[in-house]
């Protein structure tokens, strides 16, 4: 039986948590973009949520978080910009997908 996809509210999280990082690092770029994103999440499409838990329960939470946190960084500190939540969960779809091969 497929584990259930993770929810919105839990993917969103991920946003506020480095949202706040970004706040406390006086990095106000990095915050609104990451709040920008944070707002988008309704939108995800359901297909994309659970190709994010399937190969988040297939790596494992030390590589998924290998692969996590620099992209994450990278919007806190500006370097890095996304439209929308789905863009960003994209790109860690596809750098998860390299380490599953």
């Amino acid at each position: 039986m497929a584990k259930p996809a993770v929810s919105r509210d839990a993917f969103r999280g991920l946003f506020a948590f480095y949202a706040a990082k970004a706040h406390h690092d006086r990095k106000h770029d990095g915050e609104h973009c990451l709040l920008k994103l944070f707002g988008s999440t309704e939108d995800i499409p359901d297909r994309l949520l659970q190709q994010w838990s399937e190969r988040a329960e297939l790596l494992g939470p030390e590589i998924v978080g290998r692969i996590l946190e620099p992209h994450t960084s990278q919007i806190a500190n500006g370097s890095v910009r996304y439209d929308h939540a789905s863009d960003f969960l994209h790109v860690l779809l596809r750098d998860l997908g390299r380490k599953v091969q």
